[in-house]
């Protein structure tokens, strides 16, 4: 019987992408490396619970879910959220930043100064530099005097942001950008008292997300199902989205798909780049390959 693996999730780590496994193994996402698996045909994608508690009941959630929980799980999950701003008395220091995704993509947000640069490996930015550090509710205030005044939203759709990855203006344009908000942002007023200003300090991942000749998308997973078959070489690694080149093209997977189902290795261990779950196509489909022999699921 063939081995049946679940997805944690993909991570950051100091070496990289890691995508993790229930049980606490995780495999590397570098540039180059061929990966492929199959969705257990008799299985169904399931709640992954909240908070590293699993779901009691184990409720089956949507396909196109990238959080994989269900109406309750999700709510507990939420009710201890920083950003869903749930919370008021969090003792740690935060960072209030701004990051950049691609010309006029520009958001404004915070994150724990003990998290480091994680959360803005996560979320798939190319260029961030921090505003300023302080007490959590501090960093609020700041972060809604900014999205009022400069007009950057604290959220930008992974829709947006994956579609510009491969036709991406210099360094000199993507600092450049950041440092003439970074300017107009210490000069607002309102700017809260505790919260200590930091200066200008461009911070880049285009060569960690390996962006450097990215091919544009032809298309982009829009959900894994029963039976279905995944496979490809891996391009790059943003935030939670793998670009890969399969027998469709250059296809984006949100790594957040893979969460609540049983995956293997596809029959034979193979992978050739084929791909036999729903994909949204972006523009004529490519011919992309992506060839190689897997060692294992990943």
């Amino acid at each position: 019987m063939a081995r049946v693996w679940r997805c944690s999730g993909l991570w950051w780590s100091d070496d990289g992408p890691l995508l993790g496994w229930e049980g606490g193994h995780s495999s590397a996402l570098p540039r180059g490396r061929v990966v492929a698996f199959g969705v257990v045909s008799e299985g169904r994608r399931t709640c992954v619970g909240a908070r590293g508690n699993a779901c009691p009941v184990r409720v089956g959630v949507s396909g196109r879910s990238t959080g994989a929980r269900c109406e309750e799980c999700a709510r507990l999950d939420r009710a201890h959220s920083v950003a869903a701003d749930t919370i008021a008395d969090d003792p740690r220091p935060y960072h209030v930043y701004l990051a950049w995704f691609g010309p006029g993509m520009v958001k404004v947000g915070i994150t724990a100064v003990e998290r480091g640069t994680a959360r803005l490996l996560e979320q798939g930015a190319v260029c961030f530099a921090w505003l300023g550090r302080g007490p959590l509710m501090a960093a609020r205030r700041a972060e809604e005097v900014l999205r009022a005044a400069l007009k950057v939203p604290d959220r930008i759709p992974y829709a947006e942001k994956r579609v510009v990855r491969a036709d991406l203006p210099e360094l000199e344009v993507r600092a450049g950008e950041l440092a003439g908000l970074h300017a107009r942002a210490h000069r607002l007023h309102g700017w809260p008292e505790s919260l200590e200003p930091v200066a200008f300090q461009a911070v880049d991942h285009f060569g960690v997300f390996g962006l450097e000749g990215l091919p544009a998308v032809d298309g982009v997973v829009s959900e894994l199902v029963a039976g279905g078959v995944v496979g490809g070489e891996v391009l790059a690694v943003a935030g939670p989205d793998l670009h890969m080149a399969t027998t469709r093209g250059v296809v984006v997977l949100d790594a957040r798909l893979m969460t609540g189902w049983e995956l293997t290795a596809p029959v034979g261990g193979g992978a050739g780049g084929v791909l036999t779950v729903p994909v949204r196509e972006l523009r004529g489909r490519g011919t992309g390959g992506g060839g190689g022999v897997q060692d294992g699921l990943f």
